[in-house]
Parts: C-alpha cells; structure tokens; sequence
C-alpha cells in the first residue's frame, strides 16, 4: 500500500501533518472548544497524560497567542509519565498523575493558586477485550478526576476522554457529585466507529466538607451493578451531542489527494517523532540483527551442540512431520532427540 497509504485513508492525519499538529487528537479539542467555548477566559490549565503533546499545542497556540500578541500571564502545565519534546510556553512534569507529589507539583508552577481548566487525553493501550478496555479507561479517568480535585478551583471546567460503555452512567454519576454540568461530546474527528467521546464537564463544585485524597477512590461504586437498570430520579441521562462543523470533513471516510496533474504525492514527515517509545529498544536490535530467531534448519547455530533430529533419524515407529511439524519438534519449530525418544514413548 505504500507510506502514503495512512495519509489517504485519514483526512485529519493528514492535516495534521500540514499544519503542524503533532496528533489528529488537536482537531477534536479545537472542535470541542468551538462548540463549548471552553478554552474563554482560562489563564491556568492543566493537560494530563499529555504526550506527545498535541494538545498542549492547541492549548499554547490558543490561549497563549504569537509573535507580538503572546500572553505571559497564561501558564500551561503538561503532566505525563513518557518524555515529551519541548512545546513553546508549556511547563512539562513527567510524573505520575495518582501522586500527591505531582498535584503539588503543578500547583506551586502556579505559585500556590489552582487551575481554571484540566484537560485529559489519555487512553490504556486497547487490548481488543471491549469490557477490559472499557474499565481500565473508566479508572484512568477517575485517576484524572482525583487529582483534579486537588488543582481545580471552584468554578473550573474539566474535558476528559471516556469509552462510552455499558457502565457509562456509573461514571456519570461520579461526575456529577462534583459538576452539576456534565455533557458528552463528539467531536467530528472522532470515528463513529469509535466508543471515543469526551465529558465536558463545568462549574466545579465539590460537595461540601469534601477533602482530596488520593488514598482512596472517589467512590465505592461496584461495576456487578445494573447501574442502566435504574429509573426515574436514581438514574443520570447525561445530555450527548456531536460538535465540529458537521458539514466539515468526516474521520471515516477517505478523501482523494487531490493533486495537480502529473504532480506526484510527498509524504511529510511527523511534526515530532517519538523520544523514547517502548519498542525502541527493539528496533535497535532489529537494525543489528540482534532480535531473536526461531530455530530452523536454516539458522541453527553452527557452535550450538544440540543434537536435532533429521529424517534419516526417524523409523517406521515415529510419528511422521504432518504431526509434529516440518522440523519434527513438539514446537513445530525444533525438538532434541530427547523429545523425540519422549514423543516415541
């Protein structure tokens, strides 16, 4: 398909690249932002699980400003556990979000005052097991709601991803002991195939007497409950609605590229490559040739003194390769005569 292949299927991949966002993720808190004006007015804001940043960037472009008309009122502070490249304007903490440390952290960037916004874009790495996924996404963001209640002011507005599953209104409920206004949105670079929405949620409002405390979960909610078996006053309807220009580009469909004829297509690079991802150590040891190889007739190790097995090996009494695989191992890969004289037993 070629290394152009992803920049024809996805329209805000694509974009992104042109205008410098370091993730599609940017366009779907710009269209949250146009659709709820949340971003008004904020002078202190705090974007959690941040890396590699895309949203930090909107964040610096939008309040911050450029070139003569830049703020330095406006304070950004980015907390994420991976490394993260510099972003103009952005304080960076690599940190755990479930620290009291790091709430404490980000407040004294703040010279002692809280934040007006929290912001979070995280997501677990999706295992393809939807109720796993669903929880572990629900705890992340319950994570990021706990360490909000101790760097949000009074009146201060939080936008976190959710998965919009069967629990949802578990979550929602949670949201609201500490927001009496909590919307889902949509955002139109978020797939429809996707469970992705984001809670938009303003006013904070802490009940009274309620004191942070990462010690303990908010709630004591267990997730055996039917909470969608609910009705009248007990059960929470959290209003959903869809944001972005709905006549504006659509995150399923392809888009041609569009180009001058004979002109051919330039793939442009990422605005900022990974600093240090997990599989880095991999794919050094793959440009060494270092990654470990299965075993095979072809690449078995001439100093390696483990006696394998052969066809000239067998009798009529051993089972035949359609059994134990084209090299005669209990692998299907390799086996020692030890294993044979086992599997001949």
């Amino acid at each position: 398909m070629g290394r152009s292949s992803k920049d024809k299927r996805d329209i805000y991949y694509r974009k992104a690249k042109e205008e410098g966002w370091r993730a599609r993720s940017a366009f779907k808190l710009m269209q949250i932002d146009e659709e709820f004006n949340v971003l008004s007015g904020v002078q202190k804001v705090v974007d959690l699980c941040a890396a590699p940043g895309s949203w930090s960037q909107v964040l610096s472009k939008r309040l911050r400003g450029e070139g003569k008309q830049k703020r330095d009122d406006v304070k950004i502070v980015a907390v994420d556990l991976q490394a993260m490249a510099p972003i103009p304007g952005v304080i960076q903490i690599q940190g755990d979000i479930t620290k009291v440390s790091t709430a404490q952290e980000i407040i004294g960037h703040f010279s002692g005052e809280q934040a007006d916004l929290v912001v979070c874009d995280g997501a677990p790495d999706v295992t393809g097991l939807h109720d796993i996924d669903e929880y572990i996404q629900a705890q992340l963001l319950l994570a990021a709601l706990n360490i909000t209640t101790h760097v949000l002011k009074k009146g201060g507005g939080f936008v976190a991803k959710i998965f919009r599953g069967k629990d949802i209104t578990l979550l929602y409920s949670q949201l609201k002991i500490f927001f009496p206004d909590v919307t889902v949105a949509k955002p139109r670079s978020s797939r429809n195939s996707s469970i992705e929405s984001f809670v938009v949620c303003r006013g904070y409002a802490p009940p009274e007497g309620y004191v942070p405390n990462m010690m303990n979960p908010l709630l004591d909610h267990h997730y055996d409950v039917d909470f969608n078996s609910l009705a009248g006053v007990n059960r929470v309807i959290v209003p959903f609605l869809a944001c972005g220009d709905l006549s504006g580009y659509d995150a399923d469909m392809t888009y041609p590229l569009q180009l001058p004829q004979g002109e051919a297509y330039v793939q442009l690079p990422p605005t900022q490559g990974p600093i240090s991802p997990p599989y880095q150590h991999a794919c050094q040891l793959k440009r060494q040739d270092q990654l470990s190889k299965p075993i095979t007739a072809h690449n078995t190790d001439p100093t390696d003194n483990t006696e394998t097995v052969t066809d000239t090996d067998r009798d009529s009494s051993a089972p035949s390769s359609d059994v134990l695989g084209a090299t005669g191992g209990h692998t299907e890969e390799h086996a020692t005569v030890t294993d044979m004289e086992k599997l001949k037993l």
